[in-house]
Parts: structure tokens; sequence; C-alpha cells
């Protein structure tokens, strides 16, 4: 394979091979509740601009494309959870992955037929070609950050056009946002068979706020709709929630509507007040769909080089990290990344924050705290 060309990210970065073997998925935290994606699947280029006290999202999309859509997120996703479970089993990881199409279609309930391969690509386009900028995790001097989800991607065939790989640049954005263990949470496999927008993303909501906490948390209707940033409108909005409250789609959480001064408010709760997982009593971590939380499965075979697999690549192996030097690997002790116990309040609709989103959007208001 020729020399990537000076102006390419990927020459000055040490790929981070993926392995073959399986990896719990972990969302990213700042993802989880505001409005990076769009929730429906037809094209959107309208922008999306969300404020809440300092902070501050806008995407932008450009008509080409489209907005990157929650379900391309699973891309994130997916690369999240491996660069996770490669520091669990102390292996240096990078911005600069190497795998194959198969490992991560599978690993997402994707299929592998040469639909799913153009999807996942039109997916890579969406998310280079999508610009986001926000406040979130800003410097002291440097209030905001741009960035696309993807710096660069490639696709690696042999000479008769059969594909072996795919290659991806992460941004730092994302990329230290995972390899910080606190900013990531555990998620139920089974969030990758939810089907609609909105679902999907009241699941993340409810992983990160409501999480394993017995009494739950509640939402104001009208504040997720705000934080959605849904172009619907709110009274079809609500209509969708209540539908949502019928169906409880939602691995591992139950949905209530209340009724407050007459303002409708979305109630979840974990579906189980406590679980064993890997041998030990926690509250609500294991759900009945999601048997995969624990990784003690996954040996540190797994997550090395598969020649066989990955043989059009140069000799790369994932070096195991070095323990000493914490801060050139980016190595951070794991913790629970749980939410504290929190009163859950609720807030009347908060004036003045703008958004623009998809029809099948919704948004997350904790009662009383970001």
């Amino acid at each position: 394979m020729s020399r990537h060309p000076l102006s390419s990210e990927r020459a000055t970065l040490d790929p981070f091979v993926v392995a073959t073997g399986d990896a719990s998925p972990r969302d990213q935290r700042d993802l989880m509740e505001r409005p990076f994606f769009s929730l429906a699947k037809a094209r959107r280029t309208a922008p999306i601009r969300y404020a809440a006290g300092d902070v501050q999202v806008e995407v932008f999309a450009v008509p080409e494309h489209g907005m990157a859509t929650i379900w391309d997120a699973d891309v994130l996703i997916w690369a999240a959870s491996q660069i996770v479970e490669a520091q669990n089993h102390g292996l240096t990881t990078s911005r600069f992955l190497r795998f194959t199409p198969y490992q991560l279609l599978t690993a997402t309930k994707r299929g592998t037929g040469i639909r799913a391969y153009d999807l996942l690509k039109r997916a890579l386009d969406r998310l280079q070609s999508t610009s986001i900028r926000t406040t979130i995790r800003h410097g002291e001097h440097w209030r905001r950050h741009q960035f696309s989800w993807i710096n660069e991607w490639e696709v690696l065939a042999r000479r008769d056009g059969q594909v072996e790989g795919m290659e991806f640049v992460l941004p730092d954005w994302f990329y230290r946002g995972v390899i910080d263990h606190t900013l990531v949470l555990a998620i139920d496999p089974a969030y990758f068979g939810l089907t609609g927008g909105l679902e999907r993303w009241l699941y993340r909501v409810a992983r990160k706020h409501a999480g394993h906490q017995p009494q739950g948390w509640r939402f104001d209707f009208a504040h997720l709709h705000e934080k959605s940033g849904s172009l619907a409108r709110a009274s079809d909005f609500a209509l969708h929630l209540r539908r949502l409250i019928l169906r409880q789609p939602l691995p591992g959480y139950q949905l209530f509507r209340d009724v407050e001064n007459r303002r409708e408010l979305l109630h979840i709760r974990p579906a189980n007040a406590s679980a064993r997982v890997c041998g030990k009593d926690v509250k609500g971590v294991c759900t009945p769909h999601a048997p995969a939380i624990c990784t003690s499965h996954a040996g540190d075979s797994v997550l090395r080089t598969q020649r066989s697999q990955l043989s059009l690549w140069p000799d790369d192996e994932n070096q195991a990290r070095n323990l000493s030097n914490s801060t050139s690997n980016f190595y951070r002790a794991a913790q629970s990344g749980e939410n504290p116990p929190i009163r859950a309040e609720i807030r009347g609709p908060a004036g003045g924050e703008q958004s623009v989103a998809d029809p099948a959007s919704s948004t997350a208001r904790p009662g009383g705290g970001q």
C-alpha cells in the first residue's frame, strides 16, 4: 500500500488495529442527551442550534450528504467501545482506527450484505461532512471547539477490488471524551435494535440521567421537545411520547406519564431494581436484553491483530500500554461513571433556547440539572 500523503493526519498517528473480539457497547456522555444528530432517516440540511446556560451546540450539514443521523452515531459508539475495551486490557489506543467493516456491522446488529456496506459508506460520508461547534468541555481560554465526527476515512482494497478493511480518524474532542472513563457509560446491546430515532435518543437520555437510580428521573415534555431540537410541533412531539409510553420500547427502562399543574411529565425508571452482573449485586445494571455487559469473556488475545483477517496491513500490533507513563497514553483509572443520586425536580420550559432538529426527535430536561 502506498504511503499516505503528508497532508493526511494518519501519517502522524500510530494505528489502533481493532481485533475480532467483542466489546461491550459504551456511549459517550456528552452525546447522550443533547441534539448532536438528526433523528430522522430523511435527509436533513437544516442546522441544529441549542443553548442552555454556558452549553452551546451547533450542528451544520452539507446538502450533498445531509446531517449525520442517530443511526450513524452507531459508528462512534462502536469506536468508543473498542477503545475502552482495549484500554481495560492495557493496550495503547489511537484516534486512527483500522478495522474490517464486518466487525463494525455485526457488532451494531447490521446486515453484512452489499447494501449494508454501501449504507456504512454513506454513514461515514455524513459523519465526515457534518460540522459541529460546541462549548462542551472547553478549555480555560478556548471557549468553542469545531470539528467533524470523522476527520478522514478510507476503504482498503486488494488489487482485485475486494474490500478488506477500513480506516478512519476520530476528532480529538470525541477521543478525549472516550479515554476519560468518567465520561463513558455502558449501554444495553439491545439499543442497536431500536428502530425509531426518538426512541434511540430517549434511551440515551434515560441511560445518562435515570441510570440505575431506583427512583428514576422525570422530564418535562416541553423541555424534552426543546432539548431535542425537533422540527415537529410540540403537540406532535408530545403525541409521539405518549405512543412510546404505550409501547414501552426502551430496554431496561419503563416509561410513565405524570401530570402536574397541567404539565405533562415523562417519568423514566429502571425496569429492574436490582440484578447481578459478573457475580456481584448491583442496582439495575442488567436487563433481559443485555446479557453481555461484563467483559470477562474477552481475553487479551482478542484485542490483538489477527493477521489472517488484516493481511493488507503491515505487521501492526497494538502495543501494551506503558502504565508508568499515564499522560502519553491518556490513561485514566476506570470508574463507574454512574450518575450520583439526585433528587428529581421539575422545571418549567426554559425560554429563549433556540433549537432546530428532526420530526422524530426528543430532549431531556433532568429535573433541575444538566
